[in-house]
This record gives structure tokens, sequence and C-alpha cells, in this order.
């Protein structure tokens, strides 16, 4: 039997998020959902959606990982010369999403990304995987390949050439996106969802209820 995409729904009631039960701070939100995700052992709790715009106007995503966050914002690592790296340099604005399906809940974060120091990125690079670390120089990320022989090549390149200690490459670093709005999103039954939004005013956060 076939089902239909239109008929396909669920019904959320795990949890409810009030202003009462919520943190003042978005990060002590977000630092205790991220926790309790990470609790629950959902697949890939460090697993966010990543949203630039280029200059054409286009938006795009891509899913990365989350390597660290405090008051400062959000860290991820990747290629600078990527196409995110290409549309963060004309456009330094920013979305970022975690979606953590079995607990019914969403992280949306807004803000402005810009590089971390070289001293964060060659620390972080240094704790990689070496696969991770000649991948970062073996793959020209975003661009075209004639097909996958040409990243085991490069791989075998600059193996080689490194051996176990490659540098961090010059077009590989970390990214800070710095927020200036959070929303939390719990599902909750009949689509009466929970959305509490935090947003800047005036150095503090004024913490609201958006109907879902």
């Amino acid at each position: 039997m076939t089902t239909s995409i239109a008929d396909l729904r669920k019904s959320y009631e795990r949890a409810e998020l009030n202003e009462d039960a919520s943190h003042a701070a978005p990060l002590q939100q977000f630092d205790q959902w991220l926790k309790e995700a990470i609790a629950s052992e959902v697949p890939e709790p460090n697993a966010m959606t990543v949203a630039t715009v280029g200059s054409d106007m286009r938006p795009s995503t891509r899913v990365v990982l989350i390597k660290g966050y405090d008051e400062r914002g959000i860290v991820w690592f990747t290629n600078y010369d990527s196409r995110k790296g290409r549309q963060i340099a004309g456009n330094p604005y920013a979305a970022l999403q975690f979606h953590w399906v079995e607990l019914e809940r969403v992280v949306r974060i807004e803000g402005i990304v810009e590089k971390v120091s070289d001293a964060e990125s060659d620390e972080y690079f240094a704790s990689r995987p070496l696969d991770s670390r000649i991948g970062a120089w073996a793959s020209p990320q975003s661009q075209v390949i004639s097909g996958r022989g040409v990243l085991v090549a490069n791989a075998a390149k600059y193996g080689a050439q490194f051996m176990l200690k490659p540098p961090r490459p010059p077009h590989w670093g970390g990214y800070r996106l710095q927020p200036d709005q959070w929303e939390f999103w719990q599902g909750r039954k009949s689509r009466l969802h929970d959305r509490l939004r935090y947003r800047q005013e005036g150095g503090a956060w004024v913490r609201e209820r958006l109907a879902p």
C-alpha cells in the first residue's frame, strides 16, 4: 500500500517549553537542550544546518558539526574556499539550525560570522585524526572534480608529503557565529507548538513567545 506524503503526520507530545521553566539567557537554554540531546543518544546531536546567502541572493544550506560554544558564539570548522566560505566572505550573516527529531525540538540561531583565531584553528586541527588532517589538504571543497580518483590521488600525495605531521592548510579553519537571535521550538499536540525567541535589545536578551 502506498502512503501519500500529504498524509504523513505525527502528534508531538513529549515535552513542553514555557517561560517559567526556560532560562533567561539563551546560551544556558541551548546548553541544557544540547546536553539532553547527547544524554538521550539521539543520532549526531552535534549536527547543525548552516544557511548562507551568496552574492546572487540565492540561499544555500549544508550540515556541519558544532565544535564549540560559549558566550562568544557557535564554532565550526571547514574549508574557507568552499561555497559557504565564499558566501560568508561576501555576506557575513548566517543562520544555524539544530533538529533533534526524537526529542521533538528545534533550535534556530542567527547572527554574524567571523573567523576564529589562527591559534584556535591550529589547536583544533592538531586534535583531528590523521586521515582527517590529510583530507583537509586532499579535498578542493565545492570545486568540480573528474572523479573520486582525484581525492584518492591527492590524499596519497599529501600523505607522502607530510607523513604524520600535516600542518593546517591556509585555506582551512574555524568560523564563529555571534548570535543576535535564538529560537527554541518544542513540538506540542494539535500543532500548538511552543516557540520562545530571544533577541538582543539594548545589550540584554529579550525573551518572547511566538505563535506556532
